[in-house]
């Protein structure tokens, strides 16, 4: 009897332990649910969970056909930005509302693998519980996974920007003269990028906007569903990627290089061949220059 409690004991430490190693790889997207019916239907039913949960939507969009992204807020997101460095990057998650063949699926950014890949003071584990009780959890998805410690220090490969290399956009005379410039320059929606939603930090002299973008007349490489029909070719959709950010941390504007801010969430994406980053190599410099043009002083 002492010998077969010991061999269920064992077993049962083993499979703990086989959880705890999978669960250590994080992935950068979390699919909650996929059902059928319509996306107008089940963004309705997200809207209410939302907001039940206790989050804000700060702002929505539907970049292309069969797509609706919602980007929400709370004071727990909020605060822990305000503690971290940049940590305006991770004062939103983003939550999608894909139509994918017959059926709806309802996805969100991996609160937890964003933390590290923005290398902010808190995993936000309390926000990612209070999500899937609000969305649902079948599967991370999006990557083969990666450690904390991997996700904090990731770059694509060798010369491509890390966290810590964005791109400055423009520079004004405060903080305040700076975000006012950016929130009016996105709402005139120059150059094909467009204000999808503005969060401030609190307590901290920074705001993260939320931008779409569409091309036009031989600007399709920044263009956002251009660019997602070439990286968001799995059964699983990774709708979710979208929409960019555009960064004021007192008196400056960044954004993201897209060689990182892509890469973050398609990291095992081929660098050459069918929906792989060579198919989007003009991408990286096609978005940096539309926003550099309409944020700039």
């Amino acid at each position: 009897m002492r010998f077969n409690n010991f061999l269920l004991s064992a077993v049962l430490m083993l499979s703990t332990t086989l959880t705890m190693a999978a669960d250590g790889l994080l992935k950068p997207f979390i699919l909650g649910s996929k059902n059928t019916g319509t996306v107008a239907e089940k963004v309705a039913q997200v809207k209410a969970s939302l907001a039940g949960a206790g989050f804000t939507i700060a702002g929505e969009y539907a970049p292309y056909s069969g797509a609706h992204i919602m980007v929400i807020t709370n004071d727990e997101l909020k605060r822990n930005a305000a503690s971290s460095e940049f940590g305006g990057y991770g004062a939103i998650q983003r939550v999608s509302v894909t139509e994918a063949g017959k059926e709806v699926q309802v996805s969100y950014t991996n609160p937890v693998y964003m933390s590290h890949v923005y290398r902010m003071k808190g995993d936000l584990a309390n926000v990612s519980a209070t999500l899937e009780k609000a969305l649902g959890r079948m599967e991370e998805f999006g990557a083969q996974g990666m450690t904390a410690k991997q996700a904090r220090k990731y770059h694509y490969t060798i010369g491509m920007e890390y966290f810590d290399e964005p791109s400055l956009l423009a520079e004004y005379g405060s903080y305040e003269e700076a975000v006012q410039a950016v929130d009016a320059k996105l709402a005139n929606n120059k150059n094909g990028v467009s204000k999808v939603y503005r969060v401030d930090v609190t307590g901290k002299k920074e705001s993260v906007f939320g931008v779409g973008m569409k091309g036009s007349d031989g600007a399709k490489y920044m263009d956002d569903r251009f660019i997602m029909s070439e990286i968001d070719f799995r059964d699983v959709k990774s709708t979710a990627h979208l929409p960019y950010e555009v960064l004021v941390s007192g008196n400056k504007v960044y954004a993201l290089y897209a060689r990182f801010r892509i890469a973050i969430d398609f990291p095992d994406l081929s660098m050459m061949g069918k929906n792989s980053f060579m198919n989007i190599m003009k991408t990286p410099e096609a978005i940096r220059e539309a926003l550099q043009k309409t944020v700039q002083k």
